[in-house]
């Protein structure tokens, strides 16, 4: 299968490029579409509706070097995964680690109350979970998704992206049964490049999707 074709217009027409990408789940018993916040939920939204499968999010949150935040040296993730990055040259110590983690933990915590109120989060045991983003850069986040998602034993577990950096995206294939990354561009240097329109994603936007989401999988379980 050819590439998507870049730029997306947004994440909306990405995920639907995406979910094209994943046709062979649909229908899979227990299929569960989780979204990385906030960016990856209005793709993960598309691919969730075009497969009609359930959608929830799954809260991962990048540790940023200090003072180059916008760099990840790791990562954390519900049921108290961390994920570090090897980042020759530049040493953080161990205090400073430990007090992005505590403050990045407590917005993890923050956010899946935000976002999914005083429901549980849904059973991934024996499932078909696809995991979604807008793209793979570094893929700390991902890959602190995709562990803490193992220890919860679903039956298959895909990574999938509408764009990613090719390096990550294969090394990603040893911890995930299946990885989708509908276009991996050369050279990549950021997921934003690769959008026509790339906002930062609202809380109220995550709100609004999620409730769509749910009203629809109601619907169409009646």
């Amino acid at each position: 299968m050819k590439e998507a074709r870049l730029p997306y217009r947004d994440r909306r027409q990405a995920g639907r490029v995406l979910a094209e990408r994943l046709e062979h789940l649909r229908g899979r018993p227990g299929l569960l579409v989780l979204a990385l916040p906030r960016g990856g939920v209005a793709v993960g939204f598309e691919v969730a509706h075009a497969l009609q499968a359930p959608l929830d999010v799954f809260i991962v949150r990048k540790l940023g070097f200090p003072g180059h935040e916008e760099f990840a040296m790791g990562a954390i993730a519900s049921g108290g995964v961390r994920v570090m990055n090897p980042m020759p040259g530049m040493e953080v110590s161990p205090e400073a680690v430990a007090a992005i983690v505590a403050r990045e933990q407590d917005e993890l915590v923050r956010r899946e109350h935000l976002y999914r109120g005083e429901r549980p989060a849904v059973s991934i045991r024996g499932r078909t979970v696809i995991v979604v983003d807008d793209g793979l850069a570094t893929g700390s986040t991902m890959r602190a998704a995709v562990t803490s998602i193992r220890q919860q034993h679903p039956a298959h577990l895909v990574v999938a992206v509408p764009v990613g950096a090719e390096e990550t995206c294969l090394q990603l294939r040893a911890e995930a049964d299946e990885v989708v990354c509908a276009a991996m561009p050369h050279p990549f240097r950021a997921v934003g490049l690769w959008y026509g329109s790339f906002p930062q994603a609202s809380d109220d936007e995550v709100h609004a999707l999620l409730d769509e989401a749910r009203r629809e999988q109601a619907h169409a379980l009646h």
